[in-house]
């Protein structure tokens, strides 16, 4: 579904990878590793379109984004490593506005989604009077809400409990089950019943330039 070849991007002057190059397919989860600043969340950046600083080849089912830009975005769900929630509005505000910015968060519904997530009740508490781990579950409740066929997590259990965590891996599990893509980060010991993670690891891509 998503090839990369030949990937440079440098910040600073340094270097972050080069030649950088893989491939995921339909029902796979690829796991980037790599210490602090070794680039992990700028190779998800480029990914998903939020930084042009690069150069090499990114392709969308064999087809350059840039021939198949909208297609490939409508295809995308990305979750950054913060909470992605505004602060000043409620649980159900904010996923109300995600859904009106992405179409594809039409699987369940809020009260749903937040019922998942174990929110239900909180659907009208401003997000500041929430906990750091509950403004996350409202963030990550949209991967409940999506039908994106294609995940890409920056740190997605960042916040969360034993119990919290356990339930994300179910939900990535069953997403990618069901032929899905899932490309993150994290700094976990990643679980997922019935499949083997694939693992790139940044630091030892540098070290080989």
């Amino acid at each position: 579904m998503l090839e990369v070849k030949n990937l440079f991007c440098e910040r600073d002057e340094r270097v972050l990878f080069g030649g950088l190059g893989f491939t995921v397919n339909r029902g796979e989860v690829l796991q980037i590793e790599g210490q602090n600043g070794s680039g992990k969340t700028t190779l998800l950046r480029i990914l998903c379109g939020l930084t042009e600083a690069y150069e090499g080849d990114i392709f969308w089912q064999g087809r350059p984004i840039d021939e198949v830009r909208e297609a490939f975005f409508h295809a995308l769900l990305y979750v950054g490593h913060l909470a992605g929630v505004k602060a000043a509005m409620t649980a159900e505000e904010n996923l109300a506005w995600m859904m009106r910015l992405d179409p594809m968060l039409n699987k369940y519904s809020i009260a749903e989604a937040l019922d998942k997530v174990g929110l239900y009740g909180y659907e009208d508490v401003p997000c500041y009077a929430l906990s750091a781990g509950q403004q996350r579950r409202v963030g990550l409740a949209r991967l409940y809400l999506s039908t994106a066929p294609i995940w890409i997590l920056d740190e997605p259990f960042t916040a969360l409990d034993k119990k919290g965590v356990a339930e994300k891996e179910a939900l990535i599990a069953e997403h990618v089950n069901s032929g899905g893509v899932v490309i993150l980060t994290t700094h976990h010991n990643l679980q997922i019943p019935g499949k083997s993670i694939r693992y790139m690891n940044l630091d030892q891509q540098a070290s080989a330039q």
